[in-house]
Formats: structure tokens, sequence, C-alpha cells
């Protein structure tokens, strides 16, 4: 089927390109003796993809509920819950475990570890540990870490930690360096854990960036990353994948041509595409996203999405040049690639997927929602 059929705006995920970068990180990480990816599904949210990106059912990291539950009832039992978990959710974690799952819960906070030691459940818990992106979790060196493994006890299965801050990294030596930040901190955390007397089995760090450059993961047992399965223009400019490696884009319709400030109007706005605006501090700027031919292609030089509203996306040439507006006819098809990928298909309930020919050979689904 051509795209032509397709309503606008959809999400598309081009396939040959999908597994590109599955396989990218997959020797990125392969490089690394004992340490084995663990794919985050936030992005993907499919077990299409997962069964690309993590073949024979694991492991995988999950961001909800809904995603532990969709992906356990297909097989993929090994996950890691990567969300602080609440005390509301426990009951819910543990009756998936007790039907076969090997859910793994996270936590920072010494309560949630009381109330997880007393839950009758099965519930392996991991210390979320703070190595620099100050978002969540402990310091490595702190009280609260012992305390926190104290209270959990033999439900203490490992340390997790997230280097998000890498998404700030401009080379690749930023972004090993990060990596190698990360790397102490999360081992020096288990390190410690022993020190006290626990058993620490699961040593788990990562981020798309730095699961791509880390030097070496020395005492780190596996890497958490996602994005870099489909990629988008802000992960292009870290380094994670070439530019024309963004695996999903966002098909839209023209739907208006304004010849006075030389621009067009699409169905695509800020509930398709999100409001994401990663690249703006990045060295280029896409504003809410790079505008491409129905076929993928740069054909429009560098044209982008400069502004959006709730259902319209007005797009513009870069300063200096001009659309060919008599080719921009409404009802033209476009694609968009996201500045975060994660939030702009988080809005779409399927993918439909591309060959390398550009046909429509399959619908996957999505899972959303909590």
């Amino acid at each position: 089927m051509s795209l032509d059929h397709l309503p606008t705006p959809c999400l598309l995920l081009d396939l040959p390109i999908l597994k590109r970068n599955i396989a990218r990180m997959a020797e990125a990480v392969g490089r690394h003796p004992g340490v084995q990816l663990r794919p985050h599904m936030k992005t993907a949210k499919s077990a299409a993809v997962a069964q690309l990106a993590a073949p024979g059912g694991g492991p995988i990291t999950v961001s909800t509920l809904a995603e532990a539950r969709y992906f356990a009832a297909l097989g993929f039992r090994d996950q890691v819950y990567a969300v602080g978990i609440t005390p509301s959710k426990l009951d819910a974690v543990a009756a998936l475990n007790a039907e076969g799952g090997q859910i793994k819960i996270i936590t920072d906070d010494l309560e949630t570890a009381q109330a997880i030691a007393a839950h009758p459940g099965r519930l392996p818990t991991l210390i979320e540990v703070d190595i620099g992106e100050g978002r969540a979790g402990v310091a490595p060196e702190s009280e609260a870490l012992l305390q926190i493994g104290g209270a959990l006890g033999k439900k203490l299965a490992g340390v997790l930690s997230h280097s998000g801050h890498s998404y700030a990294g401009r080379s690749e030596a930023a972004m090993a360096e990060l990596a190698e930040i990360e790397r102490a901190g999360i081992v020096r955390a288990a390190t410690r854990l022993r020190e006290a007397g626990h058993a620490v089995k699961i040593v788990s760090a990562g981020a798309s960036p730095t699961a791509m450059y880390a030097a070496h993961l020395d005492g780190v047992t596996e890497m958490r990353a996602g994005v870099y399965m489909m990629g988008d223009l802000l992960q292009a400019q870290l380094g994670v994948h070439p530019l024309e490696d963004i695996a999903v884009t966002v098909l839209t319709s023209v739907t208006g041509r304004y010849p006075a400030r030389n621009a067009v109007l699409v169905d695509a706005g800020a509930l398709a595409l999100s409001k994401d605006r990663s690249t703006e501090t990045a060295p280029r700027d896409w504003k809410f996203g790079r505008v491409l031919d129905a076929a993928g292609q740069p054909s429009l030089g560098d044209a982008m999405v400069v502004r959006v509203h709730q259902e319209h996306g007005e797009v513009r040439a870069t300063e200096g040049g001009t659309l060919d507006l008599d080719r921009l006819k409404v009802g033209t098809r476009l694609r968009v690639a996201p500045n975060h990928v994660c939030l702009t298909a988080a809005a779409h309930d399927r993918y439909h997927v591309l060959d390398e020919t550009g046909q429509v050979v399959a619908e996957w689904e999505r899972v959303n929602g909590w």
C-alpha cells in the first residue's frame, strides 16, 4: 500500500532504518564483555519492535504498568520497571510476577523500601542512584543508600542509574566522559552495598549516548537505552546515528499555502508532533521538526516546522531560503522528522511500517497510557 492511502497525520516507521539502528547499538554494547543490553521500550511501546531489539523475549526496560502488562503477556517477562514505584502499585507488580513475570522495580525512598520489604509478593528491587542527572536517586556515597539497602533486605536486587544529562553532550569525548562518571558512580554504589553485606546482582546504567560511547563498562552488568531504535534530530546531533537514520516520521498533508510569508500549513500540529524543543540548544535548531518529502528525502532543503498550534504546523524554509509553493499544493504529502521521538510517538496508537521501497507493509500497534 502506498502512503497516499493513509490518513494524516499518522506515524511512519521505516523498517530498514529501524534494523540498522538496532544493529548499531547491539554492536556498541557488544564491545563490553559481560554487559547485556536491556532495551528501553518506553519509546517504541511495541512488541513487534521489541522482538527485533530483544529477540527471544528480553530482557527489556519499561516505564509504565501498561507496558509491563502488555509485554509480559507477549512473553517479555524479564523487565525493569524504571520509574520510581509507589506503594499503591506493589500489588499489581507482585501479581504479574506471581504469573511468571520477572519484573524488577526501583526506589530511592526509605519508607517505600520498607513497604516493599513488608509486602508478601515477589518484588525484586533496584535502588536508584543519582550520578549527576539530578532527577531522581540517592548519591553513591550517601547514608541513604545503605539505609534503603538495609530496609529492602533480601528484596534488594541491585542498583540503577540513568545518565540523561548525557543529552547535553556535544562531542564523543564528552559523552564518553559522562559514561565513565556514571560507570564509576554506579559501581561505587554497588561496592558500598556489598561491603555492607548485601547481595548486589544487577548494576544497571545507561542512556543511548553513553551506551554508544562508553570506553569501558567494568563492573556494570547491563546498559539501558531506548531512543536509539527510532532516532530523532537530537540523537543525530549526538552522533547516536546518522541524520538520515531517523526511523520514525510523521506523515502530514499540506492544508494551505501563504505566498506573502512563503509558508505552508500542514495538518500535523502540537498533538501530532509534540512541542518538544530539545534541539533548541543543539548546534542545529530544527524548531518543531525537519520537513522531508513524501519519500523521506530532504528535497525541500532544510525546511522545518517553525510554529505549531493544536492541529496546525507552519512550514518555512530556513533563513534566506524559499519554498516552492507551486510544488506544495494543498493535499501534498510531507514527512516530519521529530526532535524527540519519544514524545512525538506518544500521541499515536500505531506505526505504519515501510519497507525499503517506501511501501506500507504492516501496521504495528503501540501500547499507550499508564
